[in-house]
């Protein structure tokens, strides 16, 4: 691996929709930035929008444009559809850049991690809040757990649960605020899983809902993607047996009654029809200027050990929108925005990050988002 390409500490942040909030104006506080927008018009609206106006300089952006002005050490932003990662990443492996983005590490810039380390460039993804926030703490609990337990064996159960619905519920139980298609897409998407103490597949993830008590209060919930690769992502010893470990969206009670209509046309639509069934539900069910959003998660470790003693812990996070910012814009923008300026200060090793696994960035990172007014509760109970 080649050493770190040292970071000039200018940031290119590309892309202006509502994913990008407050995080880019703690960017801005600390780091030379470019704001790239679909017109200059579009970048210079974005920071007027957030109270940025001459903090941050607005440029048009196509690849060809960021190609000609990005220089080695830079680190390159993206909040553009995950579709455009790969040919973002490969810009800034050409160019001996850092890459950030907040989405999950798809196959094609996890292909990439070979070319990052030998050019001495970070690629950091999986930093907003789910994923993100939920990677930092699922460490930090299974970090506590090992201590407590060492590598001895034990029954593990394992959940992370996420989502962003009304703060005031609605007979729909949800909202819509951006990108409707990919919540019907996601729903369409078969999950992974461990219940039970087996690996489970689900092919429709409504059809596997169940309660969920957080914070006193019951949600439902239902696993999201493939779990499985995140038993070694975040540590679990080989001596555990995993009797559940689910990673799954958060939704209101009453959801999954409320989209019933919902779940019987998603079953056999064919693409043009699921694009039309989400602009019938967007154009139904939006969020307006007066709704605001809350977002829950609840990412939760008990162990059992083989004496008897069982130890279990809960992170909780649970926040609201106001008239200034939606709570999962900031949630998203506040932590990508740490992980922007670590890399800018050269604090990541070359090669591919989700977030993080070492024990003193979390931790450093964790308080990051404390002094930022990112607040969340941990609850702990019992000795292993």
């Amino acid at each position: 691996m080649a050493e770190l390409t040292t970071p000039t500490g200018r940031v290119h942040w590309i892309g202006t929709g509502l994913s990008t909030g407050s995080g880019l104006g703690l960017v801005c506080e600390s780091a030379p930035t470019v704001l790239w927008g679909r017109t200059v018009a579009k970048a210079e609206d974005c920071l007027a929008r957030l109270g940025l106006t001459g903090r941050a300089t607005a440029r048009a952006y196509d690849l060809g444009a960021l190609a000609g002005r990005l220089a080695a050490g830079d680190v390159v932003v993206s909040m553009l559809p995950a579709t455009e990662h790969p040919a973002l990443a490969e810009l800034a492996l050409e160019r001996r850049a850092h890459f950030v983005c907040s989405s999950y590490t798809s196959p094609a810039i996890a292909a990439l991690a070979p070319a990052a380390g030998a050019s001495g460039s970070v690629l950091l993804t999986e930093i907003g809040l789910d994923p993100g926030i939920d990677h930092l703490l699922a460490h930090q609990l299974v970090g506590t757990a090992r201590r407590l337990t060492g590598e001895e064996p034990a029954t593990v159960d394992f959940t992370s649960y996420c989502g962003s619905n009304p703060a005031v519920p609605n007979d729909f139980r949800y909202r819509f605020s951006w990108a409707p298609r990919g919540v019907l897409t996601a729903l369409l998407t078969p999950a992974r899983l461990i219940g039970g103490g087996a690996e489970r597949s689900v092919p429709r993830p409504w059809e596997a809902v169940t309660s969920e008590r957080v914070g006193g209060e019951t949600f439902e919930v239902y696993p999201n993607r493939d779990s499985l690769p995140f038993v070694g992502v975040y540590g679990i010893p080989p001596a555990w047996r995993l009797e559940t470990f689910v990673r799954g969206t958060l939704r209101l009670d009453g959801w999954s009654d409320a989209w019933k209509p919902v779940f019987a046309r998603l079953a056999d639509a064919t693409d043009t029809q699921i694009t039309e069934l989400a602009r019938e539900l967007a154009a139904d069910h939006p969020t307006t200027a007066a709704d605001h959003d809350r977002v829950v998660m609840s990412v939760r470790l008990r162990v059992r050990g083989q004496a008897g003693g069982t130890w279990s812990g809960e992170y909780v996070l649970d926040a609201t929108g106001d008239a200034a910012e939606s709570a999962t814009t900031r949630l998203v923008s506040t932590p990508l925005a740490c992980g922007v300026l670590d890399v800018a200060a050269g604090g990541l090793e070359p090669g591919l990050h989700r977030a993080t696994d070492d024990p003193q960035r979390v931790e450093r990172w964790l308080e990051f988002l404390r002094r930022h007014a990112v607040t969340i509760a941990y609850h702990e109970s019992g000795a292993a």
